[in-house]
């Protein structure tokens, strides 16, 4: 729990859990105060918990949502209501705090002086020098209109949105290229995870701590880092709207955010995960819960999901199900199990090539290949999970499955500050070029990985790749010039097909294989051990140490030899007229 304390009477903290009510409670707080709307994101604990452990604890509860990046007026005037009514000390929370911070410094201005505010929140951790023009005008004047945006923005070469491994790797491709570059990156986590690696935390073989690390240890220290959620895009302006109604300029924007895992996507999904059986490598607190599963279930049903596309690693579902079957065939158990793979696509991998090597595991094992199933609720207490079937001749009906052990691939999607905003295409993706990786409609904005709109595998991997081509494309855009460097698609994906080998899938777009490596050290259609110790040594090494480092082995992008004539030069500014 990280508490920062305002004043005696105030506190604020970042996303607390139900867990954390306890311990509240033992610090002397009376009443908790969420800033935070419900569903804001994927890894957003249920506020139902926290809300009926804050009355199991005797603290009172009270529900203020406010929409990151717009703190208006009357969320200001409720908040200062509240703030009269309660009984404290009071621990407010929302993502980062920020939003509680910014609230309280607003209500206060009318009769706290100004200075005094900012120091106050600053000495927290919360910088709102941002605010300062709206904090001078509500000390001036009771009737000001405190939702008015200020008119000063900070401004910087590149704005990053996002420091997981995109952003992050996008960093150190473009730090390596020009080292004095000015680079800020917006993003609220205090953790940055190797999510590759949850397949193997969840077949035993990794502990999940070697998957995390601080934030601050990842992120450069050549760069500006906003601790803050990108709420919204003035793309017109160069600008980006921060959580607390803070705006940064930019003269390249750079997006890559990530996706949202849409675990409500599927009724009764969220309120069983972790127990009953119930689990998902896609989460880094239940992998270890995966792996608790497959030892434990000895016998009875397993089933497997795999939701539509698009999702990160087309591949991850089936490398849970295949590293559980080894292990449950290395024990004696698998004997005793019946192992479903239920996906809703209509093939059990995209490119065909892989097919026939999986095809013999699924063979091996003995699962059962349920195509076009994709699941729509789940029971957790009666172990049963519902999916809707397409049936070859394109009816649509419905089927309850029993279950002993239930993997979940969940829905997935762009983040709704994304999915609503300019930047989107209709699916609500980032439109970008698939080869130059720039906005469709912004010249001065590009973007990678997860939340982008181009059709390769959503994969680290990809991301490795994409990184140097943006990171060119951005160096030529900075100086009026158009990209010159392209992506061909490239994603890998290692199918885990038993603890030991490997089936290395290497494809672009279109499905066409680009493996990395020569047909007699690595066979990609086939299982390979080396490709194993490639997953499990080399990978982990090569993401911290080379990707987010600029060192670009077997990742150079590839440079268009074609130099555009004068007239086909653009700035940056020229690009957005246009769009």
């Amino acid at each position: 729990m990280d508490i920062h304390q305002l004043t005696p009477f105030f506190s604020v903290s970042p996303q607390i859990t139900a867990a954390d009510i306890g311990l509240a409670a033992s610090l002397g707080f009376k009443a908790i105060i969420c800033n935070r709307p419900e569903d804001e994101s994927q890894d957003q604990p249920d506020m139902t918990d926290i809300r009926a452990a804050a009355e199991r604890h005797g603290l009172t509860w009270h529900y203020q949502p406010v929409i990151s990046g717009n703190i208006t007026d009357t969320d200001v005037a409720a908040f200062r209501k509240l703030m009269n009514e309660l009984h404290g000390p009071v621990l407010a929370f929302c993502r980062t705090g920020t939003r509680c911070s910014t609230l309280w410094a607003l209500s206060e201005a009318q009769h706290l002086d100004v200075e005094a505010i900012l120091k106050t929140t600053a000495a927290a951790g919360y910088d709102l020098s941002a605010q300062r023009d709206r904090l001078l005008e509500l000390a001036r004047s009771s009737a000001s209109d405190i939702s008015r945006p200020t008119t000063h923005a900070r401004r910087h070469d590149v704005l990053i949105i996002g420091g997981g491994a995109a952003g992050q790797a996008v960093t150190g491709s473009l730090l390596k290229r020009q080292p004095d570059l000015d680079i800020a990156i917006v993003e609220p986590s205090s953790e940055h995870y190797y999510q590759p690696g949850w397949t193997l935390v969840g077949g035993g073989v990794f502990d999940r701590k070697q998957t995390v690390r601080t934030m601050r240890d990842v992120m450069p220290s050549a760069v500006k880092w906003y601790q803050a959620a990108a709420a919204s895009f003035l793309p017109e302006q160069q600008r980006v709207v921060l959580e607390n109604g803070e705006q940064l300029g930019y003269r390249i924007l750079i997006v890559a955010p990530g996706l949202t895992l849409d675990w409500d996507a599927i009724p009764g999904l969220r309120d069983t995960l972790g127990r009953n059986g119930v689990t998902s490598n896609y989460r880094f607190d239940l992998a270890p819960y995966t792996w608790e599963l497959v030892n434990s279930t000895r016998k009875g049903k397993a089933l497997f999901t795999q939701a539509p596309m698009p999702i990160k690693c087309a591949g991850a579902p089936q490398k849970a199900m295949y590293l559980a079957c080894d292990q449950w065939q290395r024990s004696g158990a698998l004997k005793d199990l019946d192992v479903e793979f239920c996906t809703s696509g209509a093939a059990l991998f995209g490119v065909a090539a892989y097919v026939p090597a999986l095809m013999e595991y699924v063979d091996r094992y003995g699962i059962q290949l349920d195509f076009q199933h994709t699941l729509i609720a789940v029971d957790g207490d009666n172990r049963s999970a519902r999916f809707k079937v397409v049936d070859t001749d394109g009816e649509t009906r419905e089927v309850d499955k029993p279950f002993d052990m239930l993997h979940v691939c969940p829905p997935q999607r762009a983040p709704r500050f994304i999915s609503e905003s300019p930047l989107a295409d209709a699916a609500g993706w980032i439109e970008l070029n698939p080869e130059t990786m720039q906005h469709s409609r912004y010249g001065d904005i590009f973007g990678l990985g997860d939340a982008g709109n181009t059709p390769n595998a959503k994969t680290a991997a990809a991301v490795r790749k994409q990184a140097p081509v943006v990171a060119e494309n951005v160096l030529q855009a900075l100086k009026g010039q158009a990209p010159r460097a392209v992506y061909d698609g490239y994603g890998s994906c290692p199918l885990t097909v038993e603890r030991g080998k490997i089936v290395l899938a290497e494809f672009g777009y279109g499905g066409k294989l680009l493996p990395s490596f020569p047909s007699w050290l690595v066979e990609g259609t086939r299982p390979s051990r080396l490709s194993w110790f490639l997953k499990e040594k080399m990978l982990p090494w090569i993401y911290w140490n080379t990707m987010f480092k600029g060192k670009e082995w077997l990742a150079e992008p590839e440079i268009l030899n074609h130099r555009p004539a004068e007239h086909e030069v653009s700035t940056a500014c020229d690009f957005n007229e246009k769009k």
